[in-house]
């Protein structure tokens, strides 16, 4: 599904009386009372339980499925009933993805998970996980932190202290929580500059005189740091200290003299935030701080040449446009032959070098056949009297060389680079020229294949971790969701996949592991991994992938989208070693009351079939709800709609689950799952999946709609 699922799965308020008419009456103690107004729904009393209109021996593995939300089905009440009566198999809609189990620190929580498990073992109903991999719904957070510009490797002495957090009470107030004995005063010498505390006699125990002297840190779990105190007393003493919350705090002391001085300890933080704890109960006299500083450490910025771009050139005429000179590119090279004039020419025209405000270096790939003192290059972002203009001179050898040249204080702009010969004799031959910014920095990105060996990493971690919660018992798997991206030209006349360069405004919520791990493997490391942890946590009967995906009966396009599915699952098994077994067609659909236009759309949903049918893969409708929008396109809610309109999207969905049968080859029917049994509650727009709209086969109040008939009349063939 393509939306933000958070809310997908809401049911809806759960009534303790069922309609009679209506209701699927093999859920056990509910009582029942009929509607005030029940003929035109009567006929719904004389179907039974889904389920039981499958044909088990001409469709023996078909499975009937429901999406629901795992903590109603856990607590065993009407939704739990309701699933067991007509359902075969569940899927979680949001329980089991990523987010949902990884916190912030990559630490894993699968409680829900294992109750689910446990609920579907005791009632004998298989789950279908949803889902391995996906780029919505993801922890961003924490995977962005394992892609994160790692620190320069630097001696540790190198290293200087970055300030965290400051207090000065050299001009700061004293308003922090402080517990102190009668006689005993806490507050700011003005005259000194420094928080005085003076404690007359001493007290039995230390934590007598506590105080704050620090309060709201912003110190993370787990990080280094230091606390930095400038204390003199009047006396020789020790004052100890804890950095953290009330929960937990590091400890440490610090024993002073009659001089100001400036202590230090170092701590690991045991929580984030919190406060400084200060106390010194057992000293009799004044002690007076001037600063406290939290402090971390890091190594020290250096300078880094980030390269911007870099101008080749092709054989050919003089690709620029010309100043009086136009010398051909000959073997990759602009190639210049001195004529005895004065000569300038474009090396890099400022359309292609839009620079920001900084510091740059130019590197020239060039060759001479002798020395040259009188080579100019300049680089500026215009030609008027106002524009930046930057000229230095290019020290030519004869030879091969690389030449460095540096412009410091680039204003910012599109900038020309122009090879200013001048009158020189020297012929030169140009190979590139390469613009990179200098930047001053502490840390360095990671390489690509850094960043795809730690998304590696976690991605195992992350699907070990689930296939120990599930012990081989959810053996079939959304083991990628929503890969294909619907645009674009994989080279091969195929849509390329979804990518933070094609999602929009999406990208900034979303974590697409497949800009990291690479289009082919992004797949293949993820069902390695099914495989191996499912083998190795209690997996005994065969594990079914599935490939899932939004639109492929799309009718814009010529199912397009299906075709690209089937493609890249065959490129992703070209490796003789990735197997992919199924395909999931998610099939949020909608029945349109322009009788063309519906036409249409049920052409396509049989050419889909087709396509997947084609493909050899079993095939399951993995998300199967629907709408309808009238004749001008608009969507009608529930609220709104007539019998009529419901009667027709239970033809709708009666065509839909015929032709599935009919299509698809008995040995490649893995089954249906409606994705919402009741109508959606909420309004458009909102965080509800499809809210306010018509979406379940029964309605908010677990009424059976014409829907059921429909669906029920589609498994029964009629």
């Amino acid at each position: 599904m393509k939306m933000n699922r958070k809310n997908n799965m809401v049911w809806g308020t759960l009534v303790a009386a069922l309609l009679a008419s209506c209701v699927d009456t093999e859920i056990a103690d509910v009582t029942v009372a009929k509607p005030e107004s029940i003929a035109q729904y009567e006929y719904l009393n004389d179907y039974a339980p889904l389920k039981s209109y499958i044909d088990r021996a001409a469709n023996p593995d078909f499975k009937l499925g429901l999406a629901l939300a795992a903590n109603e089905f856990i607590e065993g009440g009407l939704v739990f009933r309701l699933a067991e009566a007509n359902f075969d198999e569940v899927t979680a809609g949001n329980a089991m993805k990523y987010a949902s189990c990884v916190n912030d620190k990559g630490e894993m929580n699968f409680e829900t998970v294992d109750k689910f498990v446990t609920a579907a073992q005791a009632a004998g109903i298989t789950i279908y996980g949803h889902t391995l991999a996906w780029h919505a719904q993801q922890n961003n957070k924490y995977l962005n932190s394992l892609i994160k510009d790692k620190e320069m490797d630097v001696d540790p002495n190198d290293k200087v202290d970055i300030e965290d957090y400051v207090v000065d009470y050299s001009k700061d107030a004293y308003n922090f929580w402080n517990s102190t004995p009668e006689g005993t005063t806490i507050g700011v010498n003005t005259e000194e500059g420094c928080l005085e505390i003076v404690n007359p006699a001493s007290t039995e125990q230390n934590y007598l005189v506590q105080y704050f002297t620090g309060d709201n840190l912003p110190t993370i779990e787990g990080q280094d740091y230091k606390l930095k105190m400038m204390i003199k007393g009047s006396a020789k003493g020790t004052l100890n200290v804890g950095v953290g919350p009330w929960s937990g705090r590091a400890d440490g002391s610090f024993s002073f003299d009659t001089e100001w001085k400036e202590y230090e300890f170092s701590f690991k933080a045991v929580a984030d935030g919190g406060h400084v704890m200060t106390q010194s109960g057992l000293f009799a006299g004044t002690i007076q701080i001037k600063h406290v500083k939290i402090t971390h450490a890091e190594s020290p910025a250096v300078e880094v040449e980030q390269e911007i771009r870099e101008k080749t050139y092709e054989d050919g005429l003089f690709p620029f446009y010309p100043m009086g000179c136009e010398p051909p590119v000959v073997n990759g090279c602009i190639h210049f032959v001195p004529d005895g004039g004065w000569r300038q020419f474009f090396i890099l025209p400022g359309g292609e070098n839009k620079l920001e405000e900084g510091n740059y270096v130019l590197y020239l790939d060039i060759k001479s056949d002798k020395d040259a003192s009188d080579v100019q290059l300049s680089m500026q972002n215009g030609w008027g009297a106002d524009n930046q203009q930057i000229k230095v001179s290019v020290p030519i050898k004869a030879g091969n060389q690389i030449v460095k040249l540096d412009f410091p204080n680039v204003d910012g702009g599109d900038y020309d680079v122009i090879l200013i010969p001048q009158e020189s004799d020297a012929t030169l031959d140009l190979r590139s020229v390469k613009v990179c910014k200098v930047i001053k920095m502490n840390s360095i990105p990671l390489t690509p294949e850094e960043k795809k060996e730690a998304l590696t990493q976690a991605m195992n971690n992350w699907i070990e971790g689930m296939m120990k919660a599930t012990g081989g018992y959810v053996t079939t798997w959304d083991v990628v969701n929503e890969a294909i991206s619907g645009g674009g030209n994989d080279g091969e006349g195929f849509y390329v996949l979804q990518s933070a360069s094609n999602a929009g405004a999406d990208a900034a919520n979303n974590f697409y592991w497949q800009d990291y791990l690479g289009s082919e493997d992004y797949v293949r490391i993820v069902v390695a991994a099914a495989r191996k942890y499912y083998a190795e946590n209690g997996g005994v009967k065969p594990l079914k992938l599935f490939i899932n995906d939004y639109n492929l009966e799309s009718t814009w396009d010529n199912n397009h989208k299906a075709k690209s599915l089937v493609h890249w699952i065959e490129k992703w098994e070209s490796d003789g070693v990735t197997k992919i077994d199924g395909i999931g067609t998610q099939m949020h659909v909608t029945y349109n009351a322009d009788a063309a236009k519906q036409q249409t759309q049920k052409d396509h949903v049989v050419e889909m079939f087709k396509i997947l049918a084609k493909s050899g893969k079993l095939v399951k409708v993995s998300e199967l709800d629907m709408g309808y929008v009238d004749e001008s396109g608009t969507t009608v809610l529930t609220k709104d709609m007539t019998e009529e309109q419901h009667k027709a999207m239970a033809e709708y969905y009666k065509f839909i689950v015929k032709k599935y049968f009919e299509i698809i080859p008995v040995a490649q029917q893995y089954g249906i799952t409606q994705w919402c049994a009741t109508d959606a509650p909420g309004a458009p727009g909102d965080s509800n999946w499809r809210g306010g709209e018509p979406v379940g086969l029964w309605d908010s109040n677990y009424n059976r709609k014409h829907t059921y008939a429909g669906f029920a009349d589609g498994l029964a063939g009629k």
